[in-house]
């Protein structure tokens, strides 16, 4: 998800599952979650049948939904219900045309069957874990879009500040959350002392030539640019710094320029500043 790509899929299954996590029926996408589920650890399950009294090859569809697939998506703050057992496919319900009446969104309970009976026809494994990471990836795009409420602390101590900030570093982001806490920082700076700053960034992987942005973070007040600011998990060694000299700072007139970087920087002296790497009278 953070690279961008979706998990390859049958045109078909993509067709269907665009109409069921469009759908205003959250319990199609729970169920079928948990029917895939079902299927791969047992393949002589009926999926179709989610109740363990309708047969000898009946499962559990609610024991599997309350114990497995709404605890995961309540804890990765996916938007769910509280259970498509409760709200929409009551006792002894069978996932057929038969049950279609009696819902109201018949087009999503459609799409729904169509993946039911993809399921049923599966019979590679691999097929079938297409078909999860499938679906997990749209359960992130649906998390990705939400409008998730996050508890406000009102007074977090320099220990906690230090433990959220280290987490955050040590936690694989492509680059995201060291921009997120660079942005935040000069941020709480214009706030705290209610700064004239216009502080704009650039897009995770977007070049800053090709946008004519200084760099990664430009901060600049009444149309006057203030500072640049390129923030690297990579170390910056000599080279990198004249090269940006060459490519940015120069040809933008840019007068102060930060590197903040994730790792030591090389191939300069112990206790040197970048700024000594530059052309001679570079501020």
């Amino acid at each position: 998800m953070l690279a961008g790509t979706a998990p390859k899929a049958l045109p078909s299954l993509v067709n269907n599952c665009d109409v069921i996590f469009q759908s205003r029926t959250q319990a199609y996408r729970e169920a079928l979650l948990g029917c895939t589920i079902a299927r791969i650890q047992d393949r002589n399950i009926n999926i179709r049948l989610p109740y363990v009294d309708q047969g000898t090859n009946a499962f559990s569809g609610r024991s599997l939904e309350e114990r497995v697939v709404n605890p995961f998506l309540q804890e990765k703050r996916v938007p769910s219900s509280r259970g498509p057992y409760l709200s929409v496919f009551r006792r002894s319900v069978r996932f057929d045309p038969g049950t279609q009446a009696g819902l109201r969104d018949k087009e999503g309970f459609d799409a729904f069957l169509e993946v039911i009976d993809y399921l049923h026809s599966i019979a590679e494994d691999a097929e079938l874990n297409v078909v999860l990471k499938y679906l997990l990836h749209r359960f992130v795009q649906m998390r990705e879009a939400a409008d998730v409420p996050v508890t406000r602390l009102q007074r977090i101590s320099l220990e906690q500040y230090d433990l959220l900030i280290s987490g955050l570093l040590a936690t694989p982001s492509g680059g995201r959350f060291p921009m997120l806490l660079v942005i935040s920082a000069f941020q709480a700076v214009k706030d705290f002392f209610g700064l004239n700053w216009d502080i704009t960034w650039q897009g995770i992987n977007v070049a800053d030539t090709a946008s004519g942005a200084g760099g990664d973070i430009t901060i600049a007040h009444n149309g006057e640019m203030l500072l640049s600011i390129e923030v690297t998990e990579r170390a910056v060694d000599r080279s990198r710094v004249v090269a940006t000299f060459n490519t940015k700072i120069a040809p933008a007139g840019i007068e102060d320029y930060l590197f903040l970087s994730g790792r030591p920087t090389s191939n300069l002296p112990p206790g040197s500043r970048l700024a000594s790497t530059l052309p001679r009278g570079t501020k």
